[in-house]
């Protein structure tokens, strides 16, 4: 009863953190008698939305960290935590503590959506009435897992809420093959149950659970069910209320992103001003040191852009003007970014990221801190882009590859709304499937640029070797192992506690 007790109140205090969801804090109740109404499961699967939103998770350490493991990003101030500069620099020991911050946290996820599906089996209602709320659950668990898989491969892997504290210190780990099986039952469940459309972006609706089976598939190679998830969403643009935004800009406008149809599942932010549920440090994190334009105090200039992610995007693509700060207001002065140590000892030459830090909404506290920002965490544009990939390794050269880069393609020649240029251009048929492939990762690159994507894509492809090679973004990178860094450690505590989980991963 006890274990069961300390669940909940997690559980309880993590709902405070989505905003779109009904706010019903459980506190020390026991599930003992809880689960009688369906209400009671979306409660309970609340929870897990909740821990999404917390500083340890999206809020900064774990996007971060992935963020900082592409070849895009790069340290700027480098007296910031050791801990962040690892990462970088792939010197990661078992220890790291990015990693430790929110391995429990993502667990706090899977055991908070375990709780809801466990408690549904208790609740005395039709299948229609309670599935398509247990289905916010399934999602939440397959979502968390699915980071988990991708970064650290065979991992624990729990279906029941925790009962019994001595049994769990002697779990084992699960390989990832099977980790990636449960990922795809949990998301056809969730496909299956989920609604059409929701009423707001952060709770996942049937479109959700369909683009996420597709990049699953991706990731894992299998390029036909990849291509079949991504069509069946494109098949249903109108039915899921989805399209491109026609302003690029307007992804990143805190003020402007709830009304856009183009964010698939979202985490919704809320200008969070007490502890860390729901408090976004991104536009912290990115913003420029002393910078004055943007209200917000500036920011810490920790996570920047390499140089030659500004000297290698083409200036007539408009993603880059909206993706990129080049100038910051010091002292009522527009100054560029070749100067802005001038104005801050810990500032850094380069164009810094301004995705997160020229719209925030109200933000709660100082550099942007407690932002109003959605992140999308699968938007419409990218399920063009898997729908292009895949299709190409099963049908290398069809045309209707090509419409769905040029679809994207199209937007990124927006501004305002209205075309205005002519890059990037139209996509011509006719290329090798190499060539294709190499193409449709360099528009993933730059149109999903500093959204936390690019680390899975090197990972995933393995192209570690070429992009932190002398002639990647970033320069050499002498510390990465192909035969190691596709995986992180995992965390030593952890292990100290179970010897279960053994082996370490190679080479740590």
């Amino acid at each position: 009863m006890k274990t069961y007790k300390y669940i909940f109140l997690l559980i309880g205090l993590s709902i405070f953190g989505c905003s779109d969801l009904e706010e019903e804090p459980v506190g020390l109740l026991s599930p003992d008698g809880f689960f009688n109404t369906p209400k009671d499961i979306q409660t309970a699967a609340n929870a897990a939305y909740g821990h999404m939103t917390h500083e340890d998770f999206w809020g900064r350490k774990m996007s971060l960290t992935i963020m900082l493991r592409g070849d895009m990003v790069d340290i700027g101030d480098p007296t910031t935590s050791t801990r962040r500069i690892e990462h970088n620099d792939f010197n990661v020991p078992a220890d790291n503590g990015m990693i430790s911050g929110y391995w429990l946290r993502v667990y706090q996820i899977i055991a908070a959506a375990n709780q809801a599906i466990a408690g549904a089996e208790s609740v005395d209602a039709a299948d229609d009435v309670k599935n398509p709320v247990t289905a916010q659950a399934y999602f939440a668990r397959a979502f968390a897992y699915f980071h988990l898989v991708r970064q650290f491969g065979d991992i624990p892997y729990l279906t029941e809420p925790i009962t019994d504290l001595s049994a769990s210190s002697s779990i084992g780990k699960t390989s990832a093959a099977e980790v990636y099986n449960n990922i795809i039952a949990d998301l056809e469940f969730a496909k299956t149950w989920l609604p059409n459309t929701q009423e707001a972006r952060s709770i996942p609706a049937k479109s959700a659970a369909h683009s996420y089976l597709a990049l699953v598939y991706l990731t894992i190679g299998d390029y036909q069910k990849a291509y079949d998830e991504a069509k069946g969403v494109i098949d249903n643009e109108g039915t899921y209320n989805l399209g491109l935004e026609p302003d690029y800009q307007d992804l990143f406008d805190a003020t402007k992103i709830d009304g856009s149809m183009e964010p698939i599942f979202a985490l919704d932010f809320i200008g969070a001003s007490d502890g860390d549920d729901g408090r976004d440090y991104q536009a912290a994190l990115t913003g420029i040191r002393a910078d004055e334009q943007y209200g917000i105090g500036g920011g810490w200039s920790v996570a920047v852009p390499s140089l030659e992610v500004y000297n290698t995007w083409d200036g007539r693509d408009y993603r880059k003007a909206v993706s990129l700060d080049t100038t910051g207001v010091f002292n009522g002065n527009v100054e560029p970014y070749t100067i802005f140590r001038d104005f801050h000892s810990r500032a850094v030459n380069r164009p810094h990221i301004a995705k997160y830090t020229r719209i925030t909404g109200g933000a709660a506290t100082n550099n942007g801190r407690g932002s109003n920002h959605n992140y999308s965490m699968m938007r419409y544009a990218e399920v063009l882009l898997i729908a292009a990939e895949a299709l190409n390794e099963i049908n290398p050269g069809a045309a209707e590859a090509y419409d769905y880069i040029n679809r994207v393609r199209a937007r990124a020649r927006n501004s305002n709304g209205v075309t205005s240029g002519l890059y990037p251009q139209d996509v011509a048929t006719g290329l090798t499937q190499e060539a294709f492939r190499d193409l449709v990762l360099e528009d993933r690159k730059w149109e999903l640029a500093f959204e936390f994507k690019r680390w899975y894509d090197i990972a995933r492809r393995k192209m570690g070797s070429e992009v932190f090679s002398a002639s990647g973004l970033e320069g050499f990178k002498e510390n990465f192992d192909p035969n190691q860094d596709y995986l992180f450690p995992l965390p030593a505590d952890e292990l100290a506690r179970n010897p279960n989980l053994e082996p370490q991963n190679p080479g740590y």
